[in-house]
C-alpha cells in the first residue's frame, strides 16, 4: 500500500521533500476531481489531505472522503481528534488511549 498526498503545490511539497511519490498536485477548480481520482486508485493505503482543503468540497464528497476506509484519508493541519478516529477506524485499536 502507498501513502499518497493531495493539495497544493506549497502543501506537497515538504511530501516530496520527505520522499513521497505519490503526489497529486491540485487547485480550487480541480480538487474534487484529483481527490475522487486518487480515492479510486488501488494501490493507494494512506492519503493525507489539507484539512483546509476538505472545507471546500460538496457535502456528500467530504463526507464520502472521511468515511473512506480504502484509503484512509488524514487531514494534516486539522482537529488531532479527528485523526485520532481516523486510526482507531482504519486499525481498530486507539492508539490514543491512556490508562487511568
Amino acid at each position: 500500500m502507498d501513502i499518497a498526498v493531495i493539495g497544493s503545490e506549497e502543501f506537497v511539497l515538504g511530501f516530496r521533500l520527505a520522499g513521497l511519490r505519490r503526489v497529486y498536485v491540485a487547485d480550487a477548480a480541480n480538487y474534487r476531481e484529483r481527490i475522487l481520482e486518487a480515492m479510486a486508485e488501488p494501490s493507494i493505503g494512506i492519503l493525507a489531505v489539507d484539512g483546509k482543503d476538505l472545507e471546500n468540497l460538496p457535502h456528500n464528497i467530504r463526507q464520502r472522503v472521511m468515511d473512506s476506509i480504502q484509503p484512509v484519508v488524514v487531514p494534516v493541519g486539522s482537529d488531532e481528534s479527528d485523526l485520532r478516529e481516523k486510526v482507531k477506524r482504519a486499525i481498530g485499536v486507539d492508539l490514543y488511549k491512556t490508562e487511568e
